[in-house]
This record gives C-alpha cells, structure tokens and sequence, in this order.
C-alpha cells in the first residue's frame, strides 16, 4: 500500500495537470468473435492521478443495493454520477465530446465506479439495455491502480484480460455487450483503489435502468 502511495505522489508531481490524448495516437483495435471489438489506448489521460484525487474528493459516492436469491446485498464498489463539468474544470466533459465526435455516438451519461480495494468487484456481465441491442459502444477511462479487467464470449470460451489503471482508455463496441461478457474480479492480495469514468450513449440514459436489480457497472 505504501508502494502505490509514493507512486501515486510521485505521479502527481511529474504531471501536474490533466489533459488527454484527443487524436487517439495509441489507440488499438481488438477484432473479436461475432462482430464484438475492444479498442484500447494504454496512459490515454496525462495527470491522471490528480483527476483521481480530484474525483475521490469531490464527488458523492453512494453504495446501491442488490437483489442476490432471497437476500439484498451492498454492491461491492460505490457509484457516482458526474454533473458536465464538475471536475477539473471540465476534462471530463472535453472528454466526452472527443470520445463522441471520434466514435459518432452522442454520450451523454457520465458515470463513476470506485473499487476501494481487492474486495471490491463486478461481475460477469454485459450492460443492461445494451446486451438487448444488436450494436452498442461504451466508453471507460481507468484512474488510479491497475486492476485485471476480463472479456469472455457468452457462449463460453477463453477469456481475454487488461491490466486496466493510470488513464487507460477501454471501448467495448459492435456486440460486445450482446455477445461477450466483462468482470473486474475481487484479487486477494493488496490493490489499491481504482476510479472507472464510464462514457454511455442515449440508451443508458433510460431511469428504469436504475431500479433493475442487476444494473452494473465497471
């Protein structure tokens, strides 16, 4: 844990502010099985252990509950919303209008997730609503520690994995959410806290989703 604190710290003063990469130099496409892709662009957001500290600071962070067989559960991580322009005077939302002018989506729901430690995780699954629809694109900057993201086909079949932390960019896109499954899975030894940014098109913005049981996010 003190590893990950200097290293945190040390971030902070090598890259004082936040910006990212808006013409996605890095970025890479993984083709996968039954027209589903993932796009990755590894250290995406500069300074990103500030809008970490930013986030964790400033946002309201909520715990939401589960239905698990007969019993109601906290789910493993908290939840927040992000209001346009509430942190560093507006990255986020700049964010959000390059991620939606380069994939032609209009994203208009800005989501957070923070993993506090190994114990904190989600599931296998694809995202409500969008695991209904033929094609869906959903967008995810990783703050903070490294934490194994795992793709795995519904039908079964080896899984794929990213250490996914430290302003990562992930786009699952084509029928990714339809036809494949992701999880963060719980580790056992010490990790470090995690902030997930999520960027979601229309569809996500649909409030019934908020009441379903089995809502996720990542």
């Amino acid at each position: 844990m003190l590893a990950s604190v200097m290293r945190r710290q040390l971030d902070l003063l090598a890259a004082p502010r936040v910006g990212f990469d808006a013409s996605f130099a890095d970025l890479r496409r993984a083709e996968l099985a039954d027209g589903a892709w993932v796009d990755h662009a590894p250290g995406w957001v500069t300074g990103h252990d500030l809008l970490f500290e930013q986030l964790e600071r400033s946002l309201t962070w909520c715990t939401e509950t589960r239905r698990m067989y007969d019993h109601v559960v906290a789910t493993p991580r908290l939840l927040a919303t992000i209001a346009a322009r509430e942190v560093c005077g507006g990255v986020i939302d700049d964010m959000r209008r390059v991620l939606s002018e380069h994939y032609g989506e209009d994203f208009v729901r800005t989501t957070a997730a923070l993993y506090r430690d190994g114990n904190d995780s989600v599931a296998w699954h694809g995202d409500t609503t969008a695991r209904d629809m033929e094609r869906a694109v959903v967008a995810t900057v990783s703050l903070g520690q490294p934490r194994k993201f795992l793709l795995r086909p519904a039908a079964g079949g080896a899984s794929l994995s990213y250490q996914l932390g430290r302003g990562d960019l992930i786009v699952m896109g084509g029928t990714c959410q339809r036809t494949w499954r992701h999880a963060i899975p719980k580790v056992a030894h010490a990790a470090g806290p995690r902030i997930a940014v999520m960027f979601r098109p229309a569809w996500s913005d649909d409030r019934r989703d908020d009441r379903r049981d089995d809502r996720r996010d990542y």
